[in-house]
């Protein structure tokens, strides 16, 4: 159950967290539009709609985030987003009528958008107006996690008697430390 629950508020500190007593969260970032990109900031693309993706042609804003990001970095880049915008995403199609999702080639595969892996954490945004819902990356090269090995274990047999409390720590952190390594996209126009 602990590691459960510390493996939950990692996550979403990976995504959300202000880097007080937490790591700091991919989407705490200043951002900028791709076009005014600056170190420091991490860079995104529009969707073409205030709150969605466009009504016609919503996939060219992922191909748009697939190609703001240097090509040495799409190699090793991963899509990032929650279940329920990928939902979304798995509707889309390309000028031929062919998903832009693909499933898994196999039981240990991954499913894919444009031939890159799709990851889901439902601690990235919903759709909606001025969100992040999808992020874009080579995330090995631009996040870091510190992890320190280990959980400690506090036994406090005195604090609750009869009872014996069990406090538990552990100590992580994270960052983005290559800004040109992650794009995401946003909800506006």
């Amino acid at each position: 159950e602990v590691s459960i629950e510390f493996a939950e508020e990692e996550g979403a500190a990976f995504v959300r967290g202000d880097g007080v007593s937490k790591p700091r969260g991919l989407l705490s970032y200043p951002t900028v539009a791709n076009g005014s990109y600056a170190w420091g900031k991490i860079g995104f693309t529009a969707t073409g709609a205030a709150a969605a993706f466009a009504a016609t042609d919503p996939a060219d804003a992922l191909i748009d985030v697939y190609y703001s990001l240097k090509s040495g970095y799409r190699n090793g880049a991963t899509w990032l987003t929650s279940d329920a915008v990928l939902g979304t995403i798995r509707k889309m199609k390309d000028g031929d009528g062919n998903y832009l999702w693909s499933p898994p080639a196999g039981a240990a595969g991954v499913p894919t958008i444009l031939q890159k892996p799709v990851v889901t954490d439902d601690n990235m945004d919903a759709l909606g107006a001025g969100k992040f819902p999808v992020a874009f990356g080579d995330f090995r090269r631009g996040y870091l996690i510190a992890d320190r090995q280990g959980i400690r274990v506090l036994r406090d047999p005195y604090t609750s008697k009869p009872n014996v409390l069990f406090y538990t720590t552990k100590r992580v952190g994270g960052g983005v430390v290559n800004f040109e390594a992650i794009k995401l996209l946003k909800c506006s126009t």
